[in-house]
């Protein structure tokens, strides 16, 4: 028997992959613990292919897939806060729809979750991947403890938003999702630390997130440098950040978004990342 009810959120929208979406919800309807809802946002008019998925799985789980469209592309921060407000349960679960959830994430989830009522967040580390989850190439590893999370947050996000499990009413209680391109996740965070949301991340690796040599070329270059830094001045606006903070975010975000490719692409592996001997497991 279920301790706790909940939805798993994702927003999907024109320019994803088909055989991405596939695969992520067939990672999601084989998981040791099944969600309650799966609720799919559309995040504008979709293609013939991505609706042929989404449908596949509506028909196939009826009562577990629930696909809400909207008819124009609003763009991320306004959709998931959309999702927030419409889940059916007060435990929600992130997903990108182009990762792969290890099978028993949700399981681990619930679990502490239920052990842990004081708990408002909780995610986990990653393995990185690119062409199948049989060629891991790193693992972004974040702190466990609230207080360990909240220093990170000063500097950089605390979370894999693609692992995180959160209670509804602590979202809600910061603000909700809020616009900020390519910085949604980050900012909802560290609104709810600074509202006293208590935090914790699981020493598990329980997503397959992608990351191919495109995410590295996406990371670059001055107008990259310019529109990270401005969403992270509205992040610093928040308080969790000093001055100290926020120089050491300026001058590592001009060194990681303006150096070459090549070099880019060791700086994120060997430094931002750790290199993963595991290639398959559970996390």
């Amino acid at each position: 028997m279920k301790a706790i009810k909940f939805s798993v959120l994702m927003s999907v929208y024109k320019k994803e992959k088909p055989d991405y979406l596939a695969a992520c919800l067939e990672s999601l309807v084989n998981q040791t613990l099944l969600p309650d809802e799966m609720l799919i946002l559309c995040d504008g008019p979709l293609t013939e292919e991505l609706e042929e998925v989404l449908h596949t799985y509506k028909d196939k789980y009826s009562d577990l897939v629930n696909i809400v469209p909207f008819s124009e592309n609003r763009g991320l921060g306004y959709t998931l806060a959309d999702g927030v407000e419409l889940a059916k349960y007060d435990l929600i679960a992130r997903m990108d729809t182009d990762d792969i959830a290890v099978s028993n994430r949700f399981a681990k989830q619930v679990d502490y979750m239920s052990q842990h009522p004081e708990v408002d967040i909780l995610g986990s580390n990653i393995f990185e991947f690119s062409d199948s989850v049989d060629h891991v190439t790193a693992s972004r590893i974040v702190p466990e403890t609230h207080d360990a999370i909240y220093q990170f947050a000063k500097r950089r996000n605390p979370f894999n938003h693609m692992t995180v499990m959160y209670r509804r009413e602590a979202v809600l209680a910061a603000g909700n999702y809020q616009p900020l391109k390519g910085y949604e996740d980050y900012y909802l965070w560290v609104r709810m630390l600074a509202n006293d949301a208590q935090a914790a991340n699981l020493p598990d690796k329980l997503v397959y997130a992608r990351a191919d040599e495109e995410m590295y070329k996406r990371r670059g270059g001055w107008s990259y440098f310019k529109s990270g830094m401005a969403a992270y001045n509205k992040i610093y606006q928040v308080g969790l950040a000093n001055p100290v903070d926020y120089i050491v975010r300026v001058t590592g975000q001009f060194i990681f978004n303006l150096t070459p490719i090549k070099l880019r692409t060791f700086l994120y592996k060997k430094v931002l990342r750790k290199d993963d001997e595991v290639r398959t497991g559970e996390g």
